[in-house]
């Protein structure tokens, strides 16, 4: 598990570990788009920018600092024409990997950002929450120009991508991988990751990950060690499979660490990320 994070030279710059982009966050989840954004950081990608609504700029940009920000539309929710907007930007300014879908909200504005921008921009990718649901209720087969995409549903999103009621949990993980064409974390209890001709089963975290905000969190560490993965061994079924299964490791491992302290009815999803320092060291 420890290969897949590549090594800190001390000559490096901050562009040798990841370009990330965050497409996220809508009135009332702004914090989806705070916590997937920290977690990327955390998880050492070099630059981070939150693409979002400008209704809700400033609230990110004051929670979190290291991160740039970037208005793709007026109002509190993605438009369908803040995606030409976010693929520019993306192209502008070198992107490695996006990041769309926590707190993109369920309007039919947001789901046709999300359609539009994963139909639009050739990067690899990790796609998780609204946009998960935003694919389930589009056309089939699913329309994605991005390049070696990361889905993560958890049991609800994963029934409605698959259009059915999931009786097995490893079938419905290869399904979903050929689906999305690419790897796919199907979460829950023993997360599994599928991709790369390989079924993973996690053995990390408890209920104390069953909370508000922690799949925020994980999409977030996914991305940012897929950047740094992929820029150093290049983007491929293998770097995106290693990234995601490290992600749900450690993830879950911030869990168990952090339940120690807190007990698994306390812990914040905001807090799992105190514990990333401790779970990296023990690999």
């Amino acid at each position: 598990m420890a290969g897949q994070l590549p090594p800190r030279p001390r000559t490096a710059h901050k562009g040798d570990f990841g370009r990330v982009l965050v497409a996220a966050g809508s009135r009332g989840m702004a914090g989806a788009a705070i916590l997937s954004a920290r977690a990327a950081l955390k998880a050492g990608a070099g630059l981070v920018t939150v693409a979002c609504p400008a209704g809700i700029e400033k609230t990110i940009a004051c929670a979190l600092p290291e991160a740039m920000t970037f208005a793709a539309c007026a109002g509190d929710t993605f438009t369908p024409a803040a995606a030409a907007r976010v693929a520019a930007f993306a192209r502008d300014k070198k992107i490695n990997v996006l990041l769309v879908g926590p707190g993109l909200g369920s309007s039919a504005g947001a789901r046709s950002f999300a359609l539009r921008l994963l139909a639009g921009v050739d990067l690899p990718a990790v796609i998780d929450a609204d946009a998960l649901n935003a694919l389930a209720a589009g056309p089939r087969p699913l329309k994605l120009k991005t390049s070696l995409s990361i889905i993560t549903p958890h049991p609800g999103e994963a029934d409605r991508l698959l259009g059915k009621k999931m009786a097995d949990r490893p079938a419905a993980a290869a399904a979903l991988t050929a689906l999305a064409g690419g790897v796919a974390v199907l979460k829950g209890p023993g997360t599994l990751v599928c991709g790369a001709g390989k079924l993973r089963k996690n053995t990390t975290g408890g209920p104390e990950l069953a909370k508000g905000g922690a799949g925020d969190v994980l999409a977030g560490l996914t991305a940012g060690f897929y950047a740094q993965n992929g820029l150093a061994r290049g983007f491929t079924p293998e770097t995106a499979a290693g990234s995601a299964a490290l992600a749900v490791f450690l993830h879950g491992r911030c869990g168990d660490l952090a339940a120690k302290r807190y007990t698994a009815r306390c812990v914040l999803a905001g807090e799992l990320l105190d514990f990333l320092p401790a779970a990296l060291g023990g690999l």
